[in-house]
């Protein structure tokens, strides 16, 4: 809760509009599923990953009902050999635990450390939803408020042909 209040402060305090309902526990999109509402946004997979070394982290932002192979990633992303981060490095770098991740974790990240990718399709979506750091809740965000509130945080980002 406490984490989920964390980014619903953020955005009103920095004036991003958005929407919010709550729900049971839902740490996968198959469960989350059952819970989303008819909105016309798209529901987005996160995933956050660490290069070979450890030295660089970047979080992965696609379309929930597509699949993305780890080898194929590391050929489109071009940072080398990719794995999965941490539960450590989540909470250390997103301040989020597993089955929470999401863009709004970047509110936690000060020294904008982290670097994220966005599938291009993205682009061409109305709205999108995240949990707000907490898998008991969505917060569904127009296009262009999603891109005030990136600006907001200061980390970098692309779009990019993700498959």
């Amino acid at each position: 809760m406490e984490r989920r209040q964390k980014v619903l402060d953020y955005l009103d305090r920095t004036g991003i509009p958005y929407e919010y309902y709550e729900h049971p526990e839902a740490p996968t999109i198959e469960i989350a599923r059952q819970y989303w509402h008819d909105d016309g946004s798209k529901h987005c997979k996160n995933l956050f990953f660490r290069n070979h070394k450890g030295n660089r982290h970047y979080l992965v932002v696609f379309d929930c009902d597509r699949q993305l192979a780890i080898h194929d990633l590391e050929h489109r992303l071009r940072q080398g050999k990719l794995s999965f981060a941490s539960e450590q490095r989540m909470e250390r770098y997103l301040g989020l635990r597993p089955g929470s991740v999401s863009p709004f974790g970047l509110i936690n990240d000060l020294e904008n450390h982290v670097h994220l990718f966005l599938d291009q399709t993205l682009r061409d979506q109305p709205a999108l939803s995240f949990h707000p750091n907490d898998n008991t809740a969505t917060v569904v965000i127009r296009h262009g408020a999603f891109l005030q509130f990136l600006e907001s945080c200061g980390n970098s980002y692309e779009f990019i042909e993700l498959y």
